[in-house]
C-alpha cells in the first residue's frame, strides 16, 4: 500500500511491479505521478536501482486501486539453454524465445502457437542428430508419429506427447485438454528438455569412457 499524487489529490494504491521491466531487478518502485481515465489508473514509477533509474508506467484498476501485473514494455528477457540444447536444436532456442518475446508482451494468444513450432523442431532436430540417414523420413512424419515411431526413451516419448498435446490445444478452436494452460505446456516442454539433455549428456560420457 502506497500513496500517490494524482491530478486529483492523492490516492492510495495497493500493490505494486515488483521487478523493473528494464534491468529486471527486484524492486520497490518509487510514485511519481497518477493519471485516472475512464477505463484504468495510469501511475507514473520510477526504478530506484541506481543502476537503472528509468521510469515506467504501472496499470491499476480504475475501481480498486490494485497492482493489474501490467506496466509499459521495458527490455524483454530470453531464457537461455545449455550448450548441450542449442547443439541439438538452435532453431528451438530461437523460435521458443520468440514465442517468450510475445508473451512478455501480453500476446497470450498467439505465443502458445510459437511454443508448439519450436517444440517440432526440438524434436525433429533431436531425432535428426540420432538417425541421421533418416532426415527425409523424419522432415515428413507428423510430429505425433515421430514421437510415436522413433524416441526409444520412454520418459522423453512420455513428457513430449503430452506436450504435443497441449501444443495443439493452442492452434485449435476448441480445447481438448480444459484445465490445462500455457504454464503447463512450458512445463513440459522444460521436462522434454531435461530428459533428451540428460540422454544427450549420458551418452556423452559413455563415448568418452568405455567400458
Amino acid at each position: 500500500m502506497a500513496s500517490v499524487r494524482t491530478d486529483n489529490g492523492s490516492a492510495t494504491i495497493y500493490r505494486h511491479p515488483e521487478e523493473c521491466p528494464f534491468c529486471h531487478h527486484k524492486i520497490t518502485p518509487l510514485n511519481i505521478y497518477g493519471f485516472k481515465n475512464e477505463t484504468t489508473f495510469d501511475v507514473l514509477q520510477l526504478c530506484p536501482n541506481s543502476m537503472c533509474r528509468k521510469s515506467f508506467v504501472s496499470i491499476y484498476n480504475i475501481t480498486s486501486n490494485q497492482f493489474t501485473g501490467q506496466t509499459t514494455q521495458g527490455t524483454l528477457v530470453t531464457k537461455d539453454f545449455s550448450q548441450t540444447i542449442n547443439e541439438i536444436s538452435a532453431s528451438f532456442v530461437t523460435i521458443y524465445n520468440q514465442a517468450y518475446s510475445a508473451e512478455q508482451q501480453h500476446l497470450t494468444e498467439i505465443c502458445g502457437v510459437g511454443y508448439r513450432k519450436a517444440l517440432e523442431f526440438l524434436i525433429k532436430d533431436y531425432l535428426i542428430k540420432k538417425n541421421p540417414s533418416e532426415v527425409e523420413i523424419i522432415e515428413n512424419k507428423l510430429l505425433g508419429q515421430c514421437i510415436k515411431d522413433l524416441i526409444d526413451d520412454k520418459r522423453v516419448q512420455s513428457v513430449a506427447k503430452r506436450a504435443v498435446w497441449l501444443g495443439n490445444d493452442e492452434t485449435h478452436y476448441i480445447k481438448k485438454w480444459e484445465g490445462k494452460n500455457l504454464e503447463d505446456l512450458k512445463k513440459l516442454i522444460d521436462l522434454t528438455l531435461h530428459w533428451i539433455e540428460m540422454e544427450a549428456l549420458t551418452e556423452s560420457f559413455e563415448e568418452e569412457m568405455p567400458d
